[in-house]
């Protein structure tokens, strides 16, 4: 009896659940057993059915995913998962761990929401300041009651860049760097000064700002840019670039519950 017991407690803990973000740009795809990250990938929208398809094929004790979307997905664009496994869709049905005092709380980003729900459950009774550093930069804040309070949303740096290039006639597009000195001698160092240090600046004061009015926060900055920034803010930090996708495991696990 007590092998039966051990096997299906083995069995349960062994399966596999497949977490998909779809970002602004890009998907993020990663592979969970139980609670342990196992493998990311990172792919072009297009590729959504194959790159999923060779995941499922390389994994075959997936038996849930889950999706989330910063826009409004198109549910049939996964029908090619049909009879593979079964597919959930986090949405502002869900349940989250966190009361949301948002003022307008169906307008709030399913990815806020899931990190969100991912600092509430991974850094319990503090408060917690979330920067999200990807195609824009959100803030969102989490008291110590867990109650969500809101945050704040700008340009990230990838659309700083861009925006520049679009909008005027002569600046270049320009890859992400580091200038050496703030003051730019160059059009080139000079934009990379204005975009990058200017977006330092930005969430150093942002910290700033929420020091004035809590004493004590954990800060959490995740998405595609946390690496490059992390080294060169000064408030310290916890970095970590899946944080949503642990997050996405984090609140499926909550909502089955």
């Amino acid at each position: 009896m007590k092998k039966n017991y051990s096997y299906l407690y083995l069995h349960k803990i062994l399966t596999m659940l497949l977490a998909i973000d779809v970002g602004n740009t890009r998907i993020k795809a990663a592979v969970f057993e139980v609670s342990t990250l196992l493998e990311v990938v990172v792919f072009d929208k297009e590729k959504l059915q194959q790159k999923v398809t060779f995941i499922l094929s390389q994994y075959p004790k997936i038996n849930d995913i889950v999706v989330a979307s910063v826009g409004n997905t198109n549910h049939s664009n996964f029908n090619f998962l049909e009879n593979k496994a079964t597919l959930h869709f986090i949405s502002h049905e869900c349940r989250f761990p966190f009361k949301n005092l948002y003022a307008t709380p169906t307008t709030l980003g399913i990815d806020r929401l899931i990190l969100a729900t991912g600092a509430t459950l991974q850094f319990p009774n503090q408060n917690r300041l979330i920067i999200d550093a990807g195609t824009c930069i959100t803030y969102d804040f989490v008291d110590e009651n867990n109650q969500y309070l809101g945050g704040a949303i700008s340009p990230g740096i990838r659309l700083r860049y861009e925006a520049l290039n679009h909008f005027t006639a002569k600046l270049p597009l320009l890859s992400k760097s580091y200038p050496n000195n703030f003051i730019g001698n160059s059009t080139s160092e000079s934009i990379h000064s204005g975009v990058t240090k200017g977006t330092i600046l930005e969430i150093d004061g942002f910290i700033e700002e929420y020091k004035s009015q809590y004493a004590k926060f954990i800060i959490i900055l995740t998405g595609g840019d946390s690496e490059f920034l992390a080294k060169r803010l000064k408030n310290t930090i916890f970095a970590h670039s899946n944080f949503l996708l642990e997050s996405l495991n984090q609140t499926f696990q909550y909502n089955q519950k």
